[in-house]
């Protein structure tokens, strides 16, 4: 070793950065402490003379070899420049691999640039990078469902009040006509009993009437096959009321949770709504099934595509919330010409018994 290089390895050998120098011909000359200590070693001799890059650096994190001529660590023996970057990995003793932040400059030797090679372990600080993306994502995730269940709260309350407009106009209206009419047959009863044989038969049209009325008006909002028969029966009797020819493959071995059964039915029939008036669709497609306690409901049409990506329009904001208040997410693929799928995605959790 050279005066200059005895020198310089009593400056670092009590650094806490870990460094070492490799000669002419890659090979390393010394390593300090803290770079033997990194790297999984017990003593510095074990490294030296040994081959920088085939040693530490000759393989990428997928397992693929790294090949010295493509390292850029080496440059400055080659160039005279310092070189930096911060997106490599090493190789420890054990063959783990630890991502570095690294520094390379030039040092003279007896026949040529050699190089001084500092490097710092990123472990720890990619795992705070990551924590701090993971809590931003989970802030993300907790302020669209708070937004989603917002929304739901104020569609469940434009329901009520057009529930509230329906049963007032429609079915009380035909019950208190009904409620007259009864009135006027019970009269005419005690002065004509024959002729009151009409009226009576009106009063009974318009109680058949008030009951279709009651029980469309109550599918809408739950539709009695869903409460009794579950997920799978309601889709299908929802596809055989469609305008469109619609299949449904599904295959779920017990009921879910009531209010998965009940948005993922209400997923299906907006989507489907979305195709017949959106689409220009010939027929669709939908399945339903669960594996690793995900359900996964999908729609599928061979519409003209096109439909919007960041899920606004044609009824997909209002399905995305759906999905995302019972902490799913919403995928869409709708290429322009080639038809649309959109897909709920699920957490189950336990099954109900």
């Amino acid at each position: 070793m050279t005066a200059a290089a005895e020198f310089l390895a009593l400056i670092l050998d009590g650094a806490p950065q870990p460094v070492w120098v490799v000669d002419e011909d890659g090979l390393i000359v010394f390593a300090n402490p803290a770079a033997v200590a990194a790297l999984g070693y017990d003593d510095a001799a074990e490294l030296n003379r040994k081959p920088s890059h085939d040693t530490v650096h000759y393989k990428r994190p997928d397992g693929s070899p790294y090949l010295v001529d493509d390292c850029p660590m080496l440059e400055p023996r080659r160039t005279g420049r310092t070189v930096h970057g911060d997106d490599e990995w090493f190789v420890r003793r054990d063959g783990s691999l630890f991502p570095i932040a690294w520094w390379s400059a030039p040092i003279a030797m007896a026949n040529g640039n050699g190089a001084v090679l500092a490097f710092t372990d990123r472990s720890e600080s990619r795992a705070a990078e990551r924590a701090l993306r993971e809590r931003d994502a989970a802030d993300v995730r907790a302020a669209e469902s708070r937004a989603a269940q917002r929304r739901l709260v104020e569609t469940s309350a434009a329901v009520r009040r057009q529930v509230t407009r329906d049963l007032h106009d429609g079915a009380q209206q035909r019950l208190i006509t009904m409620l007259i009419s009864l009135q006027l047959a019970r009269e005419e009863i005690v002065a004509d009993p024959e002729g009151a044989r009409p009226p009576l038969g009106d009063v009974v049209e318009q109680a058949r009437q008030a009951i279709d009325e009651l029980r469309a008006l109550t599918a809408g909002l739950h539709p009695q096959v869903l409460a009794h028969r579950g997920l799978v029966a309601a889709v299908e009797d929802l596809a055989t009321r469609s305008t469109l020819p619609v299949s449904v493959v599904a295959s779920l071995r017990q009921r879910l949770p009531e209010a998965v059964e009940a948005n993922a039915y209400f997923f299906v029939a907006e989507a489907l709504t979305n195709t017949v008036k959106h689409a220009r669709a010939t027929q669709a497609a939908v399945s339903i099934g669960v594996e690793d306690a995900v359900l996964s409901v999908e729609v599928r049409d061979d519409g003209i595509g096109g439909a919007g990506r960041d899920g606004t329009g044609s009824g997909l904001a209002g399905m995305a919330d759906r999905v995302r208040a019972l902490g799913g997410r919403l995928v869409l693929d709708s290429p322009s010409g080639r038809g649309t799928t959109v897909r709920a995605q699920i957490p189950v959790g336990r099954w109900s018994e």
